[in-house]
């Protein structure tokens, strides 16, 4: 049974914003996307964002947004307190989803097609005494994952998928979506991704010893397979957190877990997004790497048998986690994750940053 909490709800005004629920051992990702083409259909007036969205909120910490080409806003979760909410220009959460059982969201990913948000949530194991969420106990902790899937216009809920049936600790991270609509979501203390169909059924779809990080000497469970986006031409591109490599998984040969070879390794790779003209889009952060707090530009030749960096820069803010590409450019996410992460939720901050690079 999960316990009750005073939920702390986003409002229209700059004084009620929102909070969140949280994860800790890595950056839960969210971040990686399909490809996005530019600029995205919408039903709703474009309006020119600025390059620095300071966004507001008490203890929030989103690890994971999207852009919601239905609204032009951007969709951000909480690892604190496992909403979701809609950003705009104004940096004013308002909020979309507001279950306490998902405890944290983390991914997210926008299905205007469909009319479907899917997102990732469940407690992050960040230690044995970490209560990173609101509604984070020692029974849900690591041991509660899934994907939660709801009406893009209206955010309820249509279905809860769970993830963490296996024995073992998890970490349903992030996710993207194919041309039909199955989702695949990456399990980060397992070296697993699951393959979410269009009606909800799950299943493994990949696994791979070369994808998986396993324990550290302590028996903390390392941050593996994080980030994650589907190449037009039939394969998914993921990465390993703590090492920074790159793998290709072809849809259908998904035993095939090929590494691309790199010119360099990006070690802290979280959130992840495939531009329309081949880019990938890496955001890193050193919340449990030796990496930097950047973005990373890679392109490849060669169908992503191997790649190279082609750009990076260091990010003003501490541990962002992922990106988004909107008609107004890329945007990067950063919430002070690092600060709930190493406290093991003792300690939070304040509001956001989205920032164009």
């Amino acid at each position: 049974m999960l316990a009750t909490h005073r939920r702390w709800r986003a409002s229209g005004t700059a004084s009620g914003v929102l909070a969140v629920a949280a994860a800790l051992v890595l950056s839960l990702t969210p971040a990686a996307q399909s490809v996005e083409p530019r600029p995205s259909r919408s039903t709703a007036p474009v309006t020119a964002l600025p390059e620095t969205i300071q966004g507001t909120g008490h203890a929030i910490h989103p690890e994971g947004f999207a852009w919601d080409p239905t609204r032009n806003a951007f969709l951000i979760g909480s690892l604190r307190y496992g909403t979701i909410s809609v950003v705009g220009a104004d940096g004013i959460p308002r909020t979309l989803v507001d279950d306490p059982s998902l405890i944290a969201t983390g991914g997210i990913r926008v299905d205007p097609a469909r009319n479907r948000l899917l997102a990732t949530y469940g407690d992050v194991y960040a230690g044995p005494n970490a209560l990173l969420s609101v509604g984070s106990s020692p029974q849900t902790r690591g041991r509660y994952a899934g994907v939660a899937i709801f009406d893009l216009t209206t955010g309820a809920l249509k279905k809860r998928v769970d993830l963490s049936r296996s024995p073992g600790l998890h970490l349903a991270n992030d996710l993207v979506l194919d041309p039909a609509g199955n989702a695949y979501v990456t399990d980060s203390f397992t070296g697993k991704i699951f393959k979410v169909t269009k009606s909800g059924t799950a299943s493994t779809f990949a696994y791979d010893e070369k994808i998986d990080a396993g324990y550290d000497s302590a028996g903390m469970p390392n941050v593996g397979v994080n980030g994650i986006v589907y190449h037009p031409a039939g394969f998914l591109i993921t990465v390993r957190y703590d090492t920074g490599r790159l793998f290709r998984i072809p849809l259908r040969a998904p035993g095939d877990v090929t590494e691309i070879k790199l010119d360099r390794r990006i070690p802290g790779t979280d959130g992840m997004a495939l531009g329309a003209d081949g880019t990938l889009y890496a955001a890193t952060n050193t919340i449990r790497s030796d990496g930097v707090d950047a973005l990373f530009r890679l392109r490849s030749d060669d169908g992503w048998k191997s790649a190279r960096v082609v750009s990076e820069q260091a990010s003003p803010e501490a541990a962002p986690t992922t990106m988004a590409l909107t008609p107004s450019g890329d945007y990067v996410l950063s919430s002070n994750v690092d600060v709930l992460f190493r406290s093991g939720g003792t300690e939070t901050r304040d509001g956001f940053v989205l920032r164009r690079y």
